[in-house]
């Protein structure tokens, strides 16, 4: 499979593991996106459903054990080269909830660590990307939600 400069789009997956008022972000260590900070994911495999996608990513790069609960947003990543399509990805972001494991960095990721909001939606080092903040928000605020019925 060819990821850059690919004949057709790449279906992925991400993970909003949300944790109380705290969210999950990896570090990427390789292309795109290498350095930045941005929610667990990567591609999926010939023959695996979306939610087996998830965990299986979750796992590899954190070390955690995590739960798809919904969809938070499918959208299309696009980044370009000149007139060239470098990398196209179509992701299925997932809200996760986190039920075991260990959190360390591993796979294609250099890091790994909670952050509470005001790192993820205001001025901080972590220097997210704009659709990262929106697809991060979108999934705590609806975790933030589905908590608020179960104590109903």
């Amino acid at each position: 499979m060819q990821r850059e400069f690919p004949s057709v789009p790449l279906v992925g997956v991400g993970a909003v593991v949300v944790d109380g008022d705290r969210v999950l972000l990896v570090r990427r260590a390789q292309e795109p996106m290498k350095g930045r900070w941005t929610i667990p994911g990567g591609l999926l495999e010939l023959g695996e459903k979306l939610h087996e996608a998830v965990v299986r990513e979750a796992k590899e790069e954190t070390g955690l054990l995590v739960e798809p609960v919904e969809l938070v947003e499918l959208l299309d990543r696009i980044l370009g080269e000149g007139d060239r399509v470098r990398y196209h990805y179509v992701i299925a972001d997932y809200l996760c909830q986190a039920t075991g494991g260990t959190l360390q960095a591993a796979s294609d990721v250099d890091a790994a660590r909670w952050v509470d909001r005001a790192e993820w939606n205001g001025d901080s080092a972590l220097d997210l990307d704009p659709v990262t903040v929106r697809v991060i928000e979108a999934g705590w605020q609806r975790a933030r939600a589905l908590r608020a019925k179960e104590t109903i």
